[in-house]
């Protein structure tokens, strides 16, 4: 087998910056990517056959660690009967009741096949239902890559310095209204500021995307309260949060009931998928029962339905929140531990399996205080972690996540190589 080396030599020559998504390329951190063969529980198995506690789990699906026997399985028995049909398939509706079961908001759900076809979709539904055109979302959140969505982001747009991208006609954006993330004056006005205007407002209700944020005390309350009075349609993004954080996501901890949601990631079992579905009233106004025109080839794609279908009963056979939870916390006591003997403002914000490390003295709570933080610091960080056998997401401004693989050994030896890796900064 060709060397990580050979292969990224390789693919620079034929894949636009050699990767199918930007933030693999290393190139906030330094050095360059590696490639995988081969993934198991909590271990990534390099091209170049080493072996990485991985704190990425496929960006978030791999919630019960990768290559799952259960999961396996149930692709394979999929595959038995055919890739793709291009007709409704049984499926499709266990999962939808799954999900409803899940998620008490949502009424009704419409599957297609990632986050971002989610939120983009969600979002023209919203302008259906509501016959207005401008949205408001927050600074930092990252709700995919269609136009309208694409100003003021986080993830990989931060990590390479375009919080904005080429390519977005500027009528596209004179249509979203970007605010501070935790900020209720703010939205306040912008609501008063637009009257009869707002469409919707989206929101990650904890931000996985300018790394892990959580939301101050009352303000995703506030924010429900506000849209309720508006008349607008409060979406919540829970791809990443979504069944990772709790049965029914952020909005279960919360107590908020969002009139929609939309969802990825774990529901897909780490197939390609996405979904949004909400109140019924909104939903049936997407054809072929209303106006609002959405589609996909390969929506409810029988193998993508299998996995995801697999993933949630596993949630609900092994109740995993608890122990994520701890594993969690166990990592960011390590951190904390480690940067106060050596001297370093450390921020370690977690909430069940996914969290994130900034190296800054002030608290996290919006894209400013998360930018503040020492990007170069932590690409020295991640070299050290990486030399050591751990992976981490390879940029200052990505949630951190955690599989129930990493119970044991994995998360002892991991804590002792982060420990480590601070001491050496």
């Amino acid at each position: 087998m060709s060397s990580s080396s050979d292969l990224f030599a390789r693919a620079q020559q034929l894949i636009p910056g050699g990767v199918n998504s930007p933030v693999r390329a290393f190139r906030s951190v330094g050095g360059a990517p590696f490639f995988t063969k081969s993934a198991q529980g909590a271990t990534l198995t390099t091209a170049d056959g080493r072996e990485l506690i991985d704190f990425v789990c496929t960006w978030g699906p791999a919630i019960h660690g990768h290559n799952h026997p259960r999961i396996k399985a149930a692709i394979a028995a999929a595959l038995d009967a055919g890739t793709s049909f291009g007709t409704p398939n049984p499926y499709e509706v266990q999962m939808a009741e799954l999900i409803v079961s899940f998620f008490p908001s949502i009424q009704k759900v419409r599957m297609c096949n990632s986050g971002t076809e989610a939120t983009m979709s969600a979002i023209r539904l919203a302008r259906g239902f509501t016959k207005r055109d401008k949205i408001i979302k927050f600074a930092g959140c990252y709700h995919g890559h269609s136009d309208s969505l694409l100003v003021a982001a986080g993830s990989g747009a931060l990590t390479h310095g375009n919080p904005d991208s080429a390519g977005v006609p500027a009528a596209f954006a004179r249509e979203t209204v970007v605010l501070p993330y935790n900020d209720t004056v703010a939205l306040d006005a912008a609501l008063a500021a637009n009257p009869g205007q707002i469409a919707c407002v989206i929101l990650e209700p904890y931000i996985g995307n300018v790394g892990f944020i959580k939301p101050d005390a009352g303000y995703l309350q506030h924010v429900r309260a506000a849209c309720t009075k508006h008349g607008t349609v409060l979406i919540f993004d829970e791809v990443m949060t979504g069944f990772r954080l709790a049965r029914g996501g952020v909005q279960e901890i919360e107590k908020i009931t969002p009139d929609l949601t939309t969802l990825g990631k774990i529901i897909g079992g780490g197939l390609p998928v996405g979904a949004f579905g909400g109140r019924a009233d909104i939903m049936d106004q997407l054809a072929p029962l209303g106006p609002v025109y959405q589609a996909g080839t390969l929506s409810g794609n029988p193998l993508a339905m299998a996995a995801g279908i697999a993933s949630l009963q596993l949630l609900d056979e092994v109740k995993p929140y608890a122990r994520l939870d701890a594993l969690g916390r166990q990592v960011c006591t390590a951190a904390l531990a480690a940067a106060k003997a050596k001297g370093l403002p450390l921020q370690a914000p977690q909430a069940g399996s996914m969290f994130s490390l900034f190296f800054t003295p002030n608290p996290v709570r919006d894209m400013p205080t998360a930018l503040a933080s020492d990007a170069k610091l932590f690409g020295r960080f991640f070299r050290a972690c990486l030399d050591g056998g751990v992976y981490l997401p390879p940029s200052a401004y990505e949630s951190w996540f955690l599989s129930t693989a990493h119970e044991g050994p994995a998360i002892a030896r991991a804590c002792d190589v982060i420990t480590k890796s601070i001491q050496t900064l």
